[in-house]
């Protein structure tokens, strides 16, 4: 059964050949069919994938002939192994749900230039996650970034371009420090796999406090910018708002996840506890979280947009997981993880339904979304399902999280941290709950479009099985974090 430690690589190797594959691929229903195939491809082999790991247990996998350090190796545990399997799922419901709607956001001829880049940027996030070597984890990223600039630009209009430049330079500057952060560990230790570096770290931390602190500090930054951390965020709300619906669910659910789990690697794998703790990076960390669960929930509240709500409300959940990260305890960094979880299935959800919302009815604005459960009531529905799990409504996974990190703060003996919750939560409920009582029982409006009225089963049925999994994510909410945990040892 050691073949299934290879299917890993082999899934990030068959997006990445399948992408050279839709290069050569003029019609845009070719593009769908073959960017679905690799990507059910990929959710069938992380199930198998999955079951292994759970039996089997954490491996490391060595890819060509030199083994590590001098080699590149994937290190998978339970995480990983949940991570995979995550993003394939929510890629192949996005990219499904796509090939009903991306013929309307995009020109014809670029919907084989649009798969390619979706699948050389699930290849890349999948490579982030997987991987135990640091410069490795540079190459991903950066073939990752380029690959969301071009989902975002893709859709050709002045709005998406100055998005996505602001984005591009954004990323760029959080790539150099990372970048320097990378040759600052290099220097200290002569090594660039994560394992080994631990291993020398440990040595030398007395020598060289200060590197260690810089390099601590050019990684939070670098990879805060590229994860939405409050205030390095500026480029979210654009960028997530701007780019057809499909992109932003991508972005919103799992671009910005990639580099959020590098950096808990970063810092627990590489570092290690004892190391940071000598620090207040986590400190940092922890008082950036909770004021971007705060500030962007108010940000939101704000916005007359409703995609610029749901990506305001992105970070602030980014936030929570930040919040956990820096509480610097094994429940807090499994609470992170499964809100990684949990904020994916949910937002890319959020986003495909006010995407339909939006393409059936030409408007953006939220006032002009009175009423239009009456014409569209399961996409009103599906909505509502994802606002409930953002407000923290019990069995769902928002609320899931919001009770463990609760535990996780009484745990840390922080209990302010209750109440930055709890007035989280309450933001949550003040600018996603009037949408959808208004979309029930208000009076509709007039749209540029006129309104066809039906339950789109058909086009809907992706984020049905998005919804699904939501209810049951939160239901299975404690089976899950023993698994995370499983992944921590």
């Amino acid at each position: 059964m050691d073949i299934i430690k290879s299917f890993p690589l082999l899934i990030v190797l068959t997006l990445f050949i399948s992408s050279f594959i839709l290069l050569l691929i003029k019609k845009a229903k070719a593009a769908k069919t073959i960017s679905l195939l690799s990507l059910s491809f990929a959710l069938l082999l992380s199930a198998i994938h999955m079951v292994f790991v759970l039996r089997g247990g954490s491996y490391y996998y060595s890819i060509g002939y030199f083994k590590s350090p001098f080699g590149i190796e994937f290190y998978i545990t339970s995480i990983e192994g949940i991570m995979f399997l995550l993003f394939s799922f929510v890629s192949l419901m996005v990219i499904w749900y796509s090939a009903y709607s991306i013929d309307k956001d995009i020109k014809e001829t670029h919907i084989p230039l649009y798969y390619l880049l979706i699948n050389i940027l699930i290849g890349s996030l999948l490579g982030v996650v997987f991987t135990n070597d640091i410069f490795n984890s540079y190459v991903f990223i950066e073939v990752g970034t380029l690959a969301a600039c071009g989902i975002i630009v893709v859709k050709d209009k002045k709005e998406n371009i100055k998005a996505t430049l602001k984005y591009l330079f954004m990323s760029c500057l959080g790539s150099g420090l990372i970048l320097m952060g990378i040759a600052f560990l290099y220097t200290m230790t002569g090594q660039l796999n994560m394992s080994y570096i631990h291993q020398s770290i440990i040595n030398v931390q007395e020598d060289y406090k200060r590197t260690i602190l810089i390099t601590l500090s050019l990684f939070t930054v670098g990879l805060g910018v590229k994860s939405a951390m409050f205030p390095m965020h500026n480029w979210l709300p654009d960028a997530h708002s701007s780019a057809p619906a499909p992109s932003s669910a991508i972005l919103s659910s799992l671009v910005v996840k990639a580099y959020a789990i590098l950096l808990i690697k970063v810092l627990y794998r590489i570092f290690g506890l004892d190391i940071i703790n000598q620090f207040p990076v986590l400190r940092i960390i922890l008082i950036l979280g909770s004021a971007g669960m705060i500030m962007g929930s108010v940000m939101a509240i704000f916005q007359k947009e409703i995609k610029r709500v749901i990506a305001y409300s992105t970070v602030a959940q980014m936030g929570y997981i930040f919040m956990g990260v820096g509480m610097g305890t094994e429940l807090g960094i499994s609470i992170a993880y499964f809100h990684i979880i949990g904020h994916a299935i949910t937002k890319a959800a959020l986003f495909l339904t006010v995407g339909f919302m939006i393409e059936h009815t030409g408007n953006k604005k939220i006032k002009d979304f009175h009423g239009i459960g009456k014409r569209l009531p399961l996409t009103l529905s599906l909505f509502t399902a994802g606002a409930l799990s953002m407000v923290g409504i019990p069995l769902l996974p928002g609320f899931a999280s919001k009770w463990n990190f609760a535990l996780a703060s009484i745990h840390k003996g922080e209990l302010t941290l209750i109440g930055v919750i709890l007035i989280s939560s309450l933001l949550n409920a003040v600018y996603y709950l009037p949408i959808a009582i208004n979309g029930f029982f208000g009076e509709e409006q007039e749209s540029e479009k006129e309104i066809i009225k039906g339950i789109f089963l058909k086009e809907l049925l992706p984020v049905v099985i998005l919804s699904l999994c939501m209810v049951y994510l939160g239901a299975a909410s404690e089976g899950i974090i023993e698994l995370i945990n499983m992944g921590l040892i």
